[in-house]
C-alpha cells in the first residue's frame, strides 16, 4: 500500500505526456549538397552538373525575428503535435528553408539549347558554362517548403543529471519524417518569361535528433540536427507549361526553437 501511494506520487509529480497537444515556432540554418539540375522545354533539354546553393539566414535583429509581419522572412520552422503515448509524438509542421544558386559559378553542361539566342544555341557534352545573368538566375527563396509529418520519440534524461524536479526536465528527442515540397521558386532562364509561384515540386525524406528542455510543465527550448533528402521532379521555371526543371540534393538544418505542451 505504501509502495503504491509513493509510486503515485512520483508519477504525479513527474506529470505525464500521453494526451498533449505541443506547437513551436523556430529558426533553421541550412546547408545542401550539390545537384545536378536538368532543364526541359521546347526547344532545350540540358543538365547542369554539381551545381552549387546556399541558404540565405537572415541577420538577426528582433524585429526580423519576433516581429508578426516579418515572421517568414528568415528560415523558420513550424509545427503542431499529439502524443498518442507517453513518449511518442505524431506531428505536422513546415520547414521553410531557402535555397539559392551561386550566381556566376562554372558548371559542367550536357544536352542542347535551340532558342535561338546565338550565344548559347548548340549541343553540349561537358563543357564548361558560367551562370550569369542572362543564362540562369534560381532560388526557392519563399521558400524551400518541406510540408511533412513527423513521427518522433521524447526521452526523459533528467536522472542522468540527478534531477528530479516537477518544473524542469530535460529530454532527447529522434525520429523521421516525409512530406513534399511546395516551394516558391525564382527563375530567369534564357530570357524565358519568369517565374514565380508556388508549385508541388517533388517530396522529401528526412531524419533528426535533438535535446529538449521543458521548463514550468508547459514550455520548452528545443535545439535540433535535422538531415534529409529532397527530390523534386517537377520545378516550375518559366509561365509556359512545357518548361520545366528538375533536382535532387541532401539538406541539413541546425533548428532552434521555442514552445508549449498542453491538454485540450
Amino acid at each position: 500500500m505504501v509502495l503504491s501511494v509513493n509510486a503515485q506520487e512520483n508519477q504525479k509529480k513527474k506529470g505525464t505526456n500521453k494526451g498533449k497537444f505541443f506547437v513551436y515556432w523556430g529558426w533553421n540554418w541550412a546547408s545542401y549538397t550539390d545537384s545536378n539540375i536538368r532543364f526541359k522545354g521546347d526547344n532545350y533539354d540540358f543538365t547542369l552538373q554539381d551545381v552549387k546553393a546556399r541558404d540565405t539566414p537572415s541577420a538577426f535583429t528582433f524585429k526580423k525575428y519576433f516581429g508578426i509581419t516579418n515572421l517568414t522572412k528568415p528560415q523558420t520552422n513550424a509545427r503542431i503535435g499529439y502524443f498518442f503515448k507517453e513518449n511518442y509524438t505524431i506531428s505536422l509542421g513546415v520547414d521553410h528553408m531557402k535555397y539559392v544558386v551561386n550566381n556566376d559559378q562554372f558548371v559542367d553542361i550536357d544536352g542542347t539549347i535551340n532558342i535561338g539566342n546565338t550565344k548559347y544555341d548548340g549541343v553540349y557534352n561537358g563543357q564548361q558554362i558560367q551562370l550569369t545573368e542572362d543564362f540562369l538566375r534560381l532560388e526557392h527563396t519563399d521558400g524551400l517548403n518541406y510540408i511533412n509529418i513527423e513521427l518522433y520519440r521524447f526521452d526523459d534524461i533528467s536522472s542522468w543529471f540527478g534531477l528530479q524536479s516537477e518544473s524542469f526536465q530535460i529530454n532527447i528527442t529522434e525520429g523521421f519524417g516525409a512530406g513534399v515540397l511546395y516551394p516558391k521558386t525564382d527563375t530567369s532562364l534564357l530570357g524565358l518569361d519568369r517565374h514565380d509561384d508556388y508549385h508541388i515540386s517533388g517530396y522529401g525524406l528526412s531524419a533528426g535528433f535533438g535535446l529538449n528542455v521543458t521548463f514550468l510543465k508547459h514550455f520548452f527550448i528545443q535545439a535540433d540536427l535535422k538531415g534529409g533528402y529532397i527530390n523534386m521532379p517537377d520545378v516550375k521555371i518559366s509561365t509556359n507549361a512545357a518548361d520545366s526543371a528538375s533536382q535532387d540534393f541532401f539538406f541539413l538544418q541546425n533548428n532552434i526553437l521555442i514552445g508549449g505542451k498542453f491538454r485540450l
